[in-house]
């Protein structure tokens, strides 16, 4: 070998050793550590892997043929601005392969409010559709066979007046009840640990619950009045472990609530399905998938239930929405293609694909469109559906399965530690235990340590281009849903509709009546999505939580790292030269209950030295302005992910205006560069989109204190990204 030979040799084994050291690290920051090779030794005395499709405990699929006979359902998660738009969307994605309906609802129809309450303006239809009335309803579906299409609703809080409004719809076509097929969410329980969608306080939201279920096992028998969902959790920020056993332990709370109603455990399991997040970390979600049917095998058994439909888990899976990146979206594409195979190779009864633009903005048509293709390319061009559970057998993929499954048993013997899955949200630990993995996972990211291509890692010269995306005229939407209200109230008999309302109240007060049954009444007569939860408010007062912030988390991952020291240096500097810690106050503002980046935020610049509070969620501007007032924040960070930011930011500028409070407003989250611009123009002194570092986020934020203190600094520039 020649001398030069030898040194190129040299060259490459230094620099495997390196890229192998990388991976490494990798690997062993995964929640659950991959070994870089198995063996037949890792799967000695697996029970699991002697079982069949279709059998006990249904680990290789909760059907014998799966797809060889039937593929998975495409679904689309669909729904913007007003009925009309939202109805042409369900029509074309029918027409170009969808075979099943997911409804997005706006976030005042998620919060129970009709589109003319102060409390929605800023937010109707910015994500997803407005629905205030049975017409809105009907409107939704025009032109839909509603007897013969299935229809899944991500609704939960207002799930009486959404679900009524569809079923009197749908009756009003023709379609009776027992005819309809589909899936209503009703997974209250997750509302109080991460999405925040709730209404009411979490005993009087489980007798909703329970009334759903026993009038859809009636009325309905083609309708699951449980969809369980982990996908939230996963976009929390929690790990696949940590998903499977919060999903796990509400749906044994469900279980056990609706047995004590009178119901068999057969006869609620059988109805129940599930709803799970599909991430980047390929090998481990389809094994998630895989001991999620086993964990739930054993949980179905143990509270009673002996029909192979009850103990056989069904599952809907979507695509990670947070594994989405801002900057260079196409490589969304590869992701979403990647994740939708871990679903499919997972064994998933439907799926869903996001659009590679939704880090954006809500997905445009031609995303869209190819969210769906990547589908059927998979279903009909690349053979994924000729075999059953393909990787049983792999020596890896079954000593996953079964850790997965190990881990998860674990936590949920933990849970029942902590007093049940109730008690475990009213202590704070469940939301500590996300709020840990989320931060844990972002400082992994912004240390480079876990590499997201085009972010923090082969970062194109323009990635920072800007992007088009989808723009929602919230303010003509709401307009819009105003008139119709007022159009419906006018033409009603308003003494039937308060007949009704009243006793929806009574049947709240005294326990003796179902919900859903009263709340039909109610739409029939013409009563708005907002009276009705006004009638159960009556009762039960809306809810309110407060979460802590959890220091030392983010730091401590990020201890060793040099541009983390400096930024908090920076901090410690700025602190010494105005004489006091630097203050900021975050703030989520209007309906948005969104608040993993909040949370993350807030602990990491608590870690680097700012005295952080949190505001209350869904405070209004002028709440925020009066804290504001109160604290005198040096800094007012307004966190948005639900599109309603130049509404909600322009108030929040006026009402500090009007108190003379002086603190600087800054905005993060999903905010596309118009709308950066836009703010910047009214007075928001810097923005900070999806994927900025925290030490740049820390360093920019110190800069404007001392501007704010009229000291000379210049703004310091993001550090550079490794290539």
């Amino acid at each position: 070998m020649s001398a030069r030979n030898s040194t190129t040799m040299l060259h490459k084994t230094v620099s495997l050793q390196e890229q192998d050291s990388e991976d490494g690290l990798q690997r062993q920051r995964r929640p659950i550590p991959l070994k870089p090779l198995y063996t037949a030794a890792d799967v000695e005395n697996l029970v699991h892997t002697d079982s069949l499709p279709g059998q006990a405990p249904f680990v290789r699929g909760p059907y014998a043929s799966m797809y060889t006979q039937k593929p998975w359902t495409i679904r689309q998660y669909t729904g913007y601005a007003d009925a009309a738009g939202s109805n042409l969307a369900f029509r074309t994605a029918l027409e170009q392969g969808a075979q099943g309906l997911s409804v997005a609802f706006d976030l005042p129809t998620q919060r129970g409010y009709d589109s003319d309450e102060p409390e929605a303006l800023a937010d109707v239809g910015m994500a997803g559709v407005a629905i205030d009335t049975v017409d809105d309803m009907a409107r939704l579906f025009e032109g839909i066979a509603l007897e013969r299409v299935s229809v899944s609703m991500t609704m939960n809080g207002a799930v009486l007046p959404v679900l009524a409004a569809f079923i009197v719809a749908a009756e009003e076509r023709g379609v009776p009840a027992g005819q309809l097929t589909g899936t209503i969410q009703n997974d209250i329980l997750k509302e109080y640990m991460v999405r925040n969608t709730w209404i009411f306080a979490p005993e009087p939201s489980l007798r909703i619950v329970g009334d759903v279920a026993e009038f859809l096992a009636v009325h309905m028998p083609r309708f699951n009045a449980l969809s369980v969902s982990g996908y939230h959790f996963q976009e929390a920020g929690a790990d696949p472990v940590l998903e499977l056993a919060l999903t796990f332990a509400n749906a044994r709370k469900y279980v056990e609530t609706l047995c004590s109603r009178g119901m068999s455990a057969d006869e609620v399991c059988e109805r129940l399905s599930f709803f799970f997040g599909v991430g980047a970390d390929f090998f481990v979600e389809v094994a998630k998938l895989r001991a999620a049917r086993l964990v739930w095998s054993h949980i179905a058994a143990s509270c009673g239930a002996r029909s192979a439909k009850a103990c056989a888990l069904r599952m809907h899976c979507q695509t990670s929405g947070w594994s989405l990146s801002a900057r260079q979206p196409d490589n969304n594409v590869v992701r979403t293609t990647v994740e939708a195979m871990a679903a499919v190779f997972g064994g998933t009864q439907s799926l869903h694909t996001n659009a590679h633009d939704e880090a954006l903005s809500l997905p445009s048509a031609p995303a869209a469109r190819l969210a769906r293709d990547t589908q059927l390319i998979l279903q009909h061009e690349m053979g994924l559906c000729d075999v059953v559970d393909p990787w049983a057998g792999s020596y890896m993929m079954e000593a996953l399965t079964a850790d997965v499954a190990k881990r998860t048993h674990a936590l949920l013997v933990d849970i029942e530690a902590q007093g049940g899955v109730l008690a475990a949200i009213c202590s704070g630990w469940v939301h500590r235990r996300i709020h840990q993995s989320a931060t844990r996972t972002q400082a992994h990211i912004d240390a480079g340590e876990r590499v997201v291509v085009g972010v923090n890692r082969f970062v194109s010269p323009d990635a920072d281009a800007p992007a088009a995306s989808l723009e929602i005229d919230g303010r003509r939407v709401q307009a819009q849903q105003a008139r119709r209200i007022a159009n419906a109230k006018a033409q009603r008999d308003c003494v039937t509709v308060s007949r009704a309302l009243e006793k929806l109240t009574r049947a709240a007060r005294d326990g003796t009546a179902n919900l859903l049954a009263l709340t039909i009444e109610c739409i029939r007569a013409r009563a708005t999505m907002g009276e009705c939860t006004r009638a159960l408010e009556v009762v039960w007062q809306r809810y309110v939580m407060r979460h802590d912030t959890h220091h030392d988390v983010y730091g401590a991952e990020r201890a060793s790292d040099s541009a983390w020291r400096a930024a908090c240096e920076e901090v410690n500097r700025v602190s010494v030269l105005i004489g006091r810690k630097l203050r900021v106050l975050i703030a989520k503002l209007g309906q948005d209950g969104h608040d993993r980046g909040a949370n993350v935020v807030a602990a990491a610049l608590s870690d680097a030295g700012f005295e952080v509070s949190l505001g209350d969620m869904f405070s209004s501007p002028s709440s925020t302005a009066d804290l504001a007032v109160a604290q005198k924040p040096d800094v007012i960070g307004v966190s948005s992910l639900s599109g309603a930011h130049r509404e909600l930011v322009s108030q929040l500028l006026g009402e500090l205006a009007d108190r003379g409070a002086g603190a600087t407003v800054v905005v993060g989250g999903i905010v596309p560069d118009e709308h950066a611009r836009w703010l910047r123009h009214r007075g928001v002194a810097d923005v900070f989109g999806p994927g900025t570092p925290l030490e740049t986020i820390v360093q920019r934020l110190a800069a404007l204190v001392l501007q704010r203190e009229h000291l000379n600094v210049t703004t310091p520039s993001p550090a550079p990204c490794d290539d």
